[in-house]
């Protein structure tokens, strides 16, 4: 497994339940700005779920994506709905649910 996938698996470990990041906040944090998509691509291989807890993370905009896990997107909102994450329609409430660390 690359540094780079393995540092973003690390980083998804650390979102607490009822916050959410953004592919794009989670590629920034594994240090390549430019890769929000090969996150994507992480979270739909993530080869240890739940431990590393791929349903907390979300597009720019709070849009729910793919979701690889039993249910698809509609389980993965009724998950973040169940830790406590706003919505305002179909998107996550980013202003109040977004995850944000001293490395930001």
């Amino acid at each position: 497994m690359s540094d780079f996938r393995q540092r973003v698996y690390e980083l998804t470990r650390q979102i607490p339940e009822g916050k959410v990041a953004t592919y794009g906040q989670l590629a920034k944090l594994a240090g390549r700005v430019k890769a929000a998509r090969a996150v994507g691509v992480f979270m739909r291989t993530n080869p240890d779920a739940p431990h590393t807890p791929c349903h907390r993370v979300v597009s720019f905009n709070g849009k729910l994506t793919g979701y690889s896990g039993r249910g698809g997107i509609l389980q993965k909102r009724e998950m973040l709905i169940s830790e406590g994450v706003k919505f305002l329609g179909d998107r996550v409430n980013l202003q109040e649910s977004l995850w944000v660390t001293q490395q930001q």
